[in-house]
């Protein structure tokens, strides 16, 4: 049972505030880390991942891989999180020392997990697979008839401003 669940989320961006909109919806107390503040977030920022692991009895990862925070969700975040706390991750593989969630889940310091990501996909951890309090899934984020019609608007938009001399829709940064 979710609701009512205190339910931190790692990267409030376009995918974290989707979640916490259908957890709020259910009577979740949710709160946030970011790398700052939204000014315009009803939730509760929380500057610190591990104050926000050890205040909520979910954490979702739904945040950007990147060298800053590739395994920042580590053994301490693990067990901040803790013998009853579940971890989602549907962000980045990397963003998980897998090693150390294994342990943690073998050991009882992490009472579960939800992954559709692996740091070395489309290896998973073998040991995950037969863990009771464990849920593994493929990636399929982005198969669903919803997001690809809206690539494809996103695609379509792109190429029409290009060919009418208009900035960008969506311009990557090289």
């Amino acid at each position: 049972m979710v609701s009512g669940k205190r339910v931190g989320i790692v990267g409030l961006g376009n995918i974290g505030s989707r979640v916490a909109r259908r957890l709020a919806a259910f009577g979740c107390a949710v709160s946030y880390h970011s790398r700052s503040p939204k000014p315009s977030s009803p939730y509760t920022f929380v500057p610190a991942l591990l104050d926000l692991a050890a205040g909520s009895d979910v954490l979702v990862l739904s945040c950007a891989l990147t060298d800053e925070t590739r395994h920042m969700v580590n053994r301490a975040v693990m067990e901040a999180l803790g013998k009853d706390g579940v971890l989602v991750n549907v962000g980045r593989g990397g963003l998980v020392d897998e090693p150390e969630l294994v342990r943690c889940l073998r050991d009882g310091a992490l009472g579960g997990a939800g992954l559709d990501v692996y740091e070395n996909e489309p290896a998973v951890p073998p040991e995950l697979f037969d863990m009771d309090n464990v849920v593994l899934s493929d990636h399929r984020a982005v198969i669903t008839p919803e997001s690809i019609r809206g690539a494809l608007e996103v695609l379509t938009a792109n190429l029409d401003a290009f060919f009418s001399g208009r900035p960008l829709v969506s311009p990557v940064q090289l």
